[in-house]
């Protein structure tokens, strides 16, 4: 213990070095930019940014690259909450209360929840990643092919109980998000996959123009609904939203609802910090499933997550977070990558020359421990940054809704063309947008659609690997034991609409 501390201070002797924080700042303050625009997210900025730090020393590179990409999280929320828009596939949970609560007059209550639940998260991945980091990495190194296909195929089994009021539906649209992943080649096979001839479709249906059109453009196209029936060309009276002068200050939390945030942000952090450690889970299945976990566990105010609940959007924002931290364990201590981002990230160390493994923290002590205190630095930069622009987000809602259909649909139009610079997926989002649109009028959740897109590929290489392992046979999905715990959950949820109305006839 008393070495994990002498350790840290001499990481923070090198965190702490001025040019070392403003490197923190810099990436905070892209981070939070990149994260609140559609169409970039954390996978992109940081790669466009990765040739730009070769000539910085590496602490001050990668230093500024993680904060760039943990900031990314924080800004992912600000545009699902305010435009039901999420920046990156993780704000995609958060849009679900956080939205409803910006119709409800609670936008900047909504969004100091996303800043507290972040920094409280985060905080919680970054002190399990100092004390249990290579124990961690060692844990999710035990999490096998099969072992993450009973655990997707469960998360995919409960997203129609989770969200949504009617189960059914929700099962219908995750189906649809399997549906869609599947277009592409077949990385197996390299058979085409639905593309129908159509060569843009070769490389499957890509995520940020379907994420805009249906989260987006698809509320664009609500609001002309609206507006032509005459009743939104302002922002309704009783929602507050344009009349109440929305500050720092009447955007604080009381005790009674600090008393809920914090302790679920806790409670997520922790849960999500392990998802995080698992090779290829990501913050995108950390959000999601920490939600469940929150939504069931959390009794009466569980019971109104998706209603516009200030739990709802503290769950999957400190469970992302701490994800984002938890992905630094096997990184650094075994040089596996656990999400996209920090993959990119071994690319720019190994340029560097470092070597991440169990050597880095005997090799580069003060990179390895510089890099993790910065993270302690970095997490309060982005709370103080987040906190500030809280006035100059909160302008948006005082904006008339004509004007607010306008950038909404610039903002879409612009996100989706620039991720290939194609008008191809400007017409995807435009598609995706008319589905999202028929969806929400007809009270189909699509946030399943959604996450089950984002994680069928991962589904899908996993289930594969597993026959490969195994040859052919299903055993191993019963051999494993943590499988078989997986597998027995989701056969459970499946079983349990039957027992319910066993129970009832009883």
């Amino acid at each position: 213990m008393s070495d994990i501390f002498s350790s840290l201070g001499m990481g923070f002797g090198v965190a702490l070095q001025p040019y070392n924080i403003m490197m923190a700042a810099v990436g905070a303050m892209m981070g939070l930019i990149v994260g609140a625009m559609p169409g970039i997210g954390s996978l992109a900025g940081v790669a466009l940014l990765l040739p730009l730090t070769f000539k910085l020393d590496p602490s001050a590179g990668i230093i500024m690259l993680a904060a760039l990409y943990y900031a990314n999280m924080y800004g992912g929320s600000f545009s699902a909450i305010l435009l039901n828009i999420p920046g990156d596939s993780p704000a995609v949970m958060t849009a679900i209360d956080g939205y409803k609560l910006t119709q409800k007059g609670r936008a900047g209550k909504a969004l100091l929840t996303a800043i507290i639940a972040s920094f409280t998260g985060g905080t919680v991945g970054i002190v399990i990643l100092t004390f249990l980091g290579p124990g961690l990495a060692d844990v999710g190194l035990r999490f096998g092919p099969a072992e993450m296909t009973m655990i997707i195929l469960m998360a995919l089994t409960s997203i129609g109980w989770v969200l949504g009021d009617n189960p059914v539906k929700g099962l219908v649209t995750t189906g649809l998000g399997l549906l869609l992943a599947t277009v592409g080649v077949d990385l197996s096979t390299g058979a085409s996959r639905y593309s129908f001839g159509v060569p843009e479709l070769m490389s499957g249906v890509s995520f940020i123009p379907l994420v805009i059109g249906m989260f987006g453009f698809s509320q664009v196209m609500l609001l002309m609904r609206d507006m032509r029936r005459g009743e939104a060309d302002e922002a309704p009276k009783e929602e507050g939203v344009v009349q109440q002068k929305l500050t720092i200050k009447n955007s604080l939390l009381d005790k009674s609802e600090v008393k809920e945030v914090v302790p679920t942000a806790v409670k997520t952090g922790l849960f999500g910090t392990f998802i995080g450690v698992l090779p290829g889970a990501g913050a995108t299945m950390a959000a999601f499933l920490s939600y469940i976990v929150e939504k069931k566990t959390n009794g009466r105010r569980g019971a109104e997550m998706g209603r516009g609940a200030l739990v709802g959007v503290a769950a999957p924002e400190a469970g992302n977070n701490a994800a984002a931290a938890g992905a630094f364990a096997p990184l650094l201590s075994l040089g596996i990558p656990g999400s996209g981002t920090t993959a990119v990230l071994l690319g720019g160390l190994m340029m560097w020359g470092l070597r991440p493994g169990p050597l880095l923290f005997s090799e580069s002590p003060e990179f390895a421990w510089g890099l993790i205190a910065s993270m302690y630095v970095g997490n309060i930069i982005c709370v103080f940054i987040a906190i500030l622009i809280i006035p100059f987000l909160m302008n948006i809602l005082r904006v008339p809704r004509r004007l607010i259909v306008a950038i909404i649909t610039v903002v879409c139009v612009v996100g989706s063309y620039s991720v290939g610079n194609s008008l191809f997926d400007v017409g995807l989002m435009l598609a995706a947008g008319v589905v999202g649109y028929y969806l929400a009028l007809y009270n189909y959740p699509i946030a399943p659609l959604l996450l089950a897109f984002v994680l069928a590929p991962i589904l899908e290489k996993s289930f594969t690997a597993s026959f490969e392992i195994s040859g052919g046979s299903p055993a191993i999905f019963i051999q494993s034991p943590i499988a078989a715990t997986f597998l027995a959950i989701t056969v459970l949820i499946c079983l349990i609409p039957i027992l319910k109305k066993a129970i009832i006839r009883r």
